[in-house]
């Protein structure tokens, strides 16, 4: 028998392995999570059709069913709107500019001999503010009245020598030339009196400018030479500035449009109130009134320059400090008045949300007029009355049932609403289609 049929029988074969028991549980592991993922499914699904009130009558319109979040009354605050009187201001920003500015300089040259202000000190026209060396103008007026000392003497000599040829020719003793020629001379001599005069009064001029005075009242700046200096009359820094501060004016332009409302005002008589505020527009610095327009408009930016004029008693403007203007063009007597925070921007672009008679509410445009405070004029698209929702928009869109509250209230405590397994907010908690931003500038400009 050959060998490999011999082999082939007495070789036996392996009996199968059985499974292992990590391959007979995973069936069972993989039934018992389904069974806890539908069961943890059932329970939220039920819980969350459970917190849905139901559909309130008359929210139909927000297109809510059984779960929907517009049908439920949302809390807002709501006001009125209502007729009043509103002013309309024009906001510029403006420089201080000082009603006068002087450099003070010297009108002779000569040696600086002493500073008699103190830097930032107030003056008053006429004070004492430098003294520059004397002597040379003494001396150069001694010699003026010397001069004239001695002209005086001629002409005395010639008015006497002038009666004795008068007395002469009376007599026929000399001729009608002579006389003549003496009147002559003393008409020269009276000349030269005048000449010497003038002179005498240049030198006490030239002596009274070594004396540097105030010349108008005002706050004197920081010193610009010293004293030991030589000072020229061609200098340009001079000695010192002074500006006058009381009062004091403010610059400002304003757009060309409004010319003609600031030129009625001001063609009745009436005075135009006009305010100073800082920087920030938190504190207000001074009041005071429109003191002139420029008479040309400036045709690179289309504004025309306005001058208004503060009495400035407590020093709270300085020169070239720059400062938010208000100015009271007019006041509107019947305009539709809202609240500022009930004007909203989105899609239908300026808004507002009207409270209906069935408590919901609807996305009315508003064209806006000016700004007072927290007040804002509407032009159109609201009529006195209605009721816009001032607190609480964040949530709203049209169509949505709202419960109109007051600040003061204390609501109950509503059901937490439900969140998704990642935090996500509720269906329908989000702004309206298009979104909605809260009108910060609150509206339109004031004019």
């Amino acid at each position: 028998m050959p060998p490999a049929e011999t082999s082939a029988e007495t070789v036996p074969s392996r009996p199968p392995e059985p499974p292992s028991p990590r391959r007979r549980l995973w069936p069972w592991v993989v039934g018992v999570v389904m069974l806890v993922a539908a069961a943890a499914g059932y329970w939220y699904w039920s819980n969350r059709v459970a917190d849905a009130p139901a559909a309130a009558p008359g929210a139909g319109a927000g297109g809510g069913g059984r779960g929907d979040p517009s049908a439920r009354a949302l809390p807002v605050v709501a006001v009125a709107a209502r007729k009043g009187s509103i002013d309309v201001y024009i906001n510029a920003l403006g420089t201080v500019t000082p009603r006068n500015i002087v450099v003070v300089k010297p009108r002779v040259d000569g040696q600086l001999m002493k500073i008699a202000f103190t830097e930032g000190q107030t003056v008053k026209a006429g004070d004492l503010l430098a003294e520059i060396d004397p002597r040379p103008f003494q001396v150069q007026l001694a010699q003026a009245q010397g001069q004239m000392a001695k002209d005086q003497s001629l002409l005395r000599n010639a008015q006497l020598d002038l009666e004795r040829y008068r007395t002469l020719l009376a007599q026929d003793s000399i001729s009608k030339q002579q006389v003549d020629t003496q009147e002559a001379l003393v008409r020269q001599y009276e000349g030269t009196i005048q000449t010497d005069q003038a002179n005498i009064d240049g030198a006490r001029l030239q002596l009274t400018y070594s004396r540097v005075t105030a010349p108008l009242g005002g706050t004197v700046g920081l010193r610009q030479v010293d004293p030991g200096n030589v000072v020229h009359a061609s200098d340009a820094n001079g000695i010192v500035v002074i500006a006058q501060l009381q009062p004091i004016s403010v610059v400002f332009p304003i757009p060309e449009d409004s010319l003609q409302r600031i030129l009625r005002r001001l063609g009745t008589g009436e005075s135009v109130a006009v305010e100073a505020w800082n920087r920030d527009q938190l504190v207000k610095l001074a009041t005071g009134k429109l003191l002139t327009v420029d008479n040309q408009i400036d045709t690179t930016t289309g504004t025309v320059k306005l001058k208004a004029e503060f009495a400035n008693t407590d020093l709270m403007l300085f020169p070239n400090q720059f400062v938010n203007v208000r100015m009271l063009v007019e006041t509107l007597p019947e305009a539709i008045l809202v609240p500022s925070a009930a004007i909203l921007r989105g899609a239908p672009g300026t808004f507002v949300y009207v409270v209906k008679a069935d408590k919901t509410v609807t996305v009315t445009p508003v064209k806006l007029g000016p700004v007072q405070g927290e007040t804002t004029a509407v032009a159109s698209g609201v009529a006195p009355g209605d009721v816009v929702v001032t607190d609480g928009t964040d949530k709203l869109r049209e169509g949505a049932a709202v419960e109109l509250i007051t600040r003061d209230a204390t609501a109950a405590p509503a059901p937490a609403a439900k969140r998704g397994p990642r935090g996500d907010r509720p269906p329908g908690s989000g702004p309206p289609a298009g979104g909605q931003k809260r009108d910060k500038s609150g509206g339109g400009g004031g004019g």
